[in-house]
């Protein structure tokens, strides 16, 4: 990667001359709501570092961003991902490409921990609010995967990723759809909403962003994610939850060859109208 990193050590703020601090080397631009539960709890981080390297949805959905980054922006170099969490996305974007710059911003240090411990050394991490990216016209690709619809103000978000996206730049972001599918995941997940279908786009095109494609994102397995969501609106306690993660492996194995092939059919121009999620291409204008 060329030059040094954005926020380097000591990094003072030319407009009010504020230092940066830091912990473990890591600019913290956002301290007081570190490892808070806010947008989620930080202690699920640790479960889903167990997962995400085999489980159906995160390996097929990785799969699907790298390819639409590699489809829609072959040549982009700087990319920001927001809300990267434990690293599982940036680890297979940094796999894609010779990168110039790669970073990742979370709100909590500890989804920066495990996020360190997978990714190559020259990427960057950065603890800040997602509302708040101390950054103009920085990269050439931005995201957020999941992770705007844990926040309220999610247009602040937009705008705050189309001031560091460059002109001409792209975007990719991806949320949970449809509303009638709430339930007792979202409210353990902290989500703000699921998105109605056009709600996004709108919100895109609203705040700089031409939308280049869009699509859904768990479409073929819908029935069975409605079925067993709506199973769970009326239970209490995490279980229904739970067992949405802890698949016997033959399950496991036939739903990522599942979505693998929706993945394949979608890279290819088809988009899904419905499906668990939403995830949108666009460009900076």
């Amino acid at each position: 990667m060329e030059n040094g990193p954005i926020w380097p050590s000591g990094w003072q703020c030319g407009t009010c001359g504020h230092v940066v601090a830091e912990h473990d080397g890591i600019p913290m631009f956002a301290p007081e709501l570190a490892d808070t539960i806010s947008g989620m709890d930080p202690k699920n981080f640790e479960m889903l570092s167990k997962v995400e390297a085999e489980h159906f949805w995160f390996v097929a959905r990785n799969e699907l961003i790298v390819g639409l980054i590699n489809k829609f922006f072959p040549d982009v170099r700087r990319f920001l991902e927001i809300g990267c969490g434990n690293g599982a996305v940036l680890c297979a974007v940094a796999q894609a490409r010779n990168w110039e710059r790669l970073v990742g911003s979370e709100l909590h240090p500890s989804g920066l921990a495990f996020a360190r411990k997978r990714l190559p050394a020259q990427v960057e991490l950065v603890q800040m609010d997602a509302r708040h990216i101390p950054a103009e016209d920085v990269f050439d690709l931005t995201g957020a995967f999941d992770v705007i619809e844990h926040i309220a103000d999610d247009e602040g978000v937009l705008r705050g990723l189309r001031r560091a996206t460059q002109l001409g730049g792209g975007t990719i972001i991806a949320v949970p759809q449809h509303p009638w599918l709430w339930s007792r995941a979202d409210d353990i997940a902290y989500h703000q909403r699921r998105y109605r279908r056009g709600e996004l786009e709108e919100k895109l095109r609203r705040n700089g962003f031409e939308v280049l494609f869009s699509t859904s994102y768990t479409a073929v397995l819908l029935p069975f994610m409605a079925l067993s969501r709506l199973s769970a609106k009326h239970k209490k306690g995490n279980q229904e939850v739970e067992r949405e993660f802890d698949l016997n492996p033959l399950t496991n194995r036939i739903f990522t060859a599942t979505l693998r092939a929706e993945v394949r059919a979608t890279l290819s121009g088809l988009s899904w109208p419905a499906g668990g999620s939403r995830v949108v291409v666009a460009r900076a204008v």
